[in-house]
């Protein structure tokens, strides 16, 4: 082996070189000797007792330092180089050199933290795996926070912690590593620029503004030691912005003021808002009440001053419009309010369904005779008891005078009788009268409304009563005349149907309804004047979108009878009837009342349900036109008939017209019709 030692290890070198002289080329230079390592799959131990020996470092090799290592280099270094070199090596194979006092430990890399270890004094190479330990001063930031920064870029062994009582960092590593974290650090823990700055607002709320970056910018939480956030306070006094914070975070959320703190588009502070839904009128009114009632807004005289700028709404009814002068902030109130209101309201068709089936029936039965013996000194006697409204009498008087017969007996008479100018005079007459009368009206009344809207609908005929009369005669000296007179009262009668929907949140509607149908009543009695039949229903109810509930109604059955007859003499057998009269009537009445809502929620509901509607009234007419094979009475004249609605409707402001509807109309919507030819 060719080699020049140093006087220091000489010897040990020498008594080495024979083992080494495969791995350590040394060689002699001016600035002292010169190493080439070459170690390929060499024992660890032997690379530490080569470097030992080439620096002289007393060494102790824990025992569980046990690797097979290679080191090549193709450049001679110093002794030094080979130290840096060999502490690299050691690194890879996860121990480390711990220097104490004269002596270097060989340790693995786990029990490197419980060392102890150099400062990184300006004699350790910055570039260096020496294992130290390093105390930092963190001034501007908090040292925790930088715990959780720094720790990923420090290998596992390494030891970093954070004391905050002085706001100070400790690590323990290798020197390299080390040096790194405190440029690092340096680099982040740069002074505060901090202040505070009035930003005053000219167009706009400066809450309003604060709430818009706080919630584009939530602030995050101020740590020990650490940075304070960014801080925002507004003065609404004078419309200003009080900004806390680094001047570069306050840069940047000036720069956001300057855009936001602009003039409206519309331009100044007035602003004119087209209602698409709402009535500007209606919405007018209840904008000032609730300004009043704030004290931020118009009062009786319709405007309020609030930092210096007049507010007043007032609305235009020709083109349905709210002009509204008013602060930035109260501006945003405003249209806040509006945009709830402005919407569009869903509609409710609600159709009733009122069924009503009654059967009445009646019977008379009964005898009247009246003998006269006057002419002849006789005794007068007789049974009078008027049967279906007619007596005896009175068919006597209309005999002599028919003048007195002011309308046609009902049922059947049979009588007999003499009348002479001598004996006795006498007359009977057996009357029988039944009468039936049966109805059945189904009426379907329909009606569409806005939500929350009362809506009513009348199928009627305006009816008269009379509800009195008066006659008087009088006359002259030439002729007498007759001025009667009658006091008529007209009532409604048919179908009436009141509303007022309210549609919840889910699928469910209120209603509350007042329900009328009367009709004249085919009655078999006589009566004074007409009779009529009423039903009415006034209550709340809640249905659900498209469902049927029944509202009320009437089962009534009722029977009645009387008889009228002479004392003792009425209740002979047989002989009896001559003395008696009978009548009987039963009544029965079968009443309901359904209801049905839809809700309309945008136009297409709509215009299904026109359509429907529609195409229903037009099957009707179809179906109604002129039988084949008859003459026309009015030949060249066409029955009035609706268009049918076209499949496709061209572009226009509305919105399209949907596809005719095939479906068959629902119960609720039929009511009973009967095929008549119209010519």
């Amino acid at each position: 082996m060719n080699s020049v030692f140093p006087h220091r290890g000489a010897l040990l070198l020498t008594l080495l070189g024979w083992a080494l002289a495969p791995a350590l080329v040394h060689a002699q230079s001016a600035d002292g000797p010169r190493i080439t390592p070459n170690f390929k799959d060499a024992d660890i131990t032997q690379v530490i007792e080569a470097v030992a020996a080439a620096t002289g470092r007393n060494v102790i090799i824990d025992p569980r330092v046990r690797a097979q290592v290679t080191m090549l280099s193709q450049t001679p270094m110093s002794p030094d180089e080979f130290y840096e070199a060999f502490l690299a090596l050691l690194q890879v194979h996860g121990f480390a050199a711990v220097p104490s006092g004269q002596v270097v430990k060989i340790v693995p890399d786990a029990n490197m933290r419980t060392m102890p270890g150099n400062d990184l004094a300006p004699d350790v190479s910055a570039t260096s795996d020496e294992l130290v330990t390093q105390v930092v001063s963190v001034n501007n930031v908090s040292a925790a926070q930088l715990v959780a920064i720094l720790r990923p870029l420090m290998q596992q062994n390494a030891h970093l912690a954070a004391y905050p009582a002085s706001n100070t960092l400790i690590l323990s590593d290798r020197a390299n590593n080390v040096n790194r974290m405190l440029r690092i650090i340096r680099r982040i823990d740069q002074a505060n620029d901090s202040d505070i700055e009035l930003v005053a607002m000219q167009n706009v709320s400066a809450a309003e503004v604060v709430r818009t970056i706080n919630a584009l910018n939530p602030a995050q939480t101020q740590g020990e030691g650490g940075m304070a956030p960014l801080r925002m306070v507004a003065d609404e006094r004078s419309n200003s912005i009080l900004l806390a914070g680094d001047a570069t975070q306050r840069l940047r959320v000036r720069t956001l003021i300057a855009y936001l703190d602009t003039p409206l588009a519309e331009g100044g502070d007035t602003r004119v808002r087209y209602l698409r839904y709402a009535d500007a009128e209606a919405i007018a009114t209840k904008l000032k009440e609730q300004m009043a009632a704030s004290g931020t807004g118009a009062a009786a005289a319709n405007s309020t001053s609030t930092g210096g700028i007049t507010t007043t709404i007032w609305a235009e009814p020709e083109t349905n419009a709210l002009v509204i002068t008013a602060p930035a902030k109260v501006m945003k109130s405003l249209m806040g309010v509006v945009d709830k209101l402005d919407i569009r309201r869903a509609q409710v068709i609600v159709e009733a369904i009122i069924v009503e089936v009654s059967a009445d029936k009646s019977a008379e039965l009964g005898v009247n005779w009246l003998v006269d013996g006057s002419l002849a000194d006789n005794a007068v006697g007789g049974f009078i008891e008027p049967v279906g409204g007619v007596s005896i009498v009175d068919l006597a008087r209309a005999a002599n005078d028919p003048t007195t017969l002011t309308s046609v007996p009902r049922g059947t008479t049979v009588g007999i009788g003499r009348l002479g100018d001598t004996g006795v005079n006498f007359a009977a007459i057996l009357r029988a009268l039944r009468g039936d009368s049966t109805t059945n009206i189904i009426a379907t009344p329909s009606i569409v409304t806005m939500d929350n809207e009362e809506a009513e609908i009348k199928v009627a005929q305006e009816v008269p009563f009379v509800t009195g009369q008066y006659s008087s005669t009088g006359g002259n000296a030439n002729n007498n005349f007759l001025n009667p007179f009658q006091t008529i009262q007209r009532q409604e009668v048919g179908t009436i149907l009141k509303i007022t929907p309210q549609i919840n949140e889910g699928d469910a509607v209120m209603l509350k309804i007042e329900q009328e149908s009367s009709s004249i009543a085919a009655t078999s009695s006589g009566a004074v004047d007409l009779v009529t039949n009423k039903r009415t229903i006034s209550t709340h109810v809640l249905i659900e979108d498209g469902g049927t509930v029944v509202l009320g109604g009437l089962i009534q059955d009722s029977q009645t009878g009387g008889e009228q007859r002479v004392p003792f003499l009425g209740r002979i057998p047989v002989i009896g009837e001559a003395f008696r009269t009978r009548s009987a009537k039963k009544t029965k009445t079968n009443l309901m009342v359904f209801i049905q809502p839809r809700i309309l929620r945008d136009g297409t509901d709509t215009r299904i349900e026109t359509n429907q509607k529609y195409n229903y009234m037009r099957d009707q007419q179809l179906r109604l036109g002129p039988s084949s094979g008859r003459i026309p009475l009015l030949p060249g004249e066409r029955r009035a008939e609706l268009p049918a609605i076209p499949t496709t409707t061209p572009p226009t402001t509305t919105p399209p017209t949907s596809a005719p509807s095939t479906a068959t109309p629902s119960a609720s919507s039929v009511t009973d019709t009967q095929d008549a030819p119209i010519d």
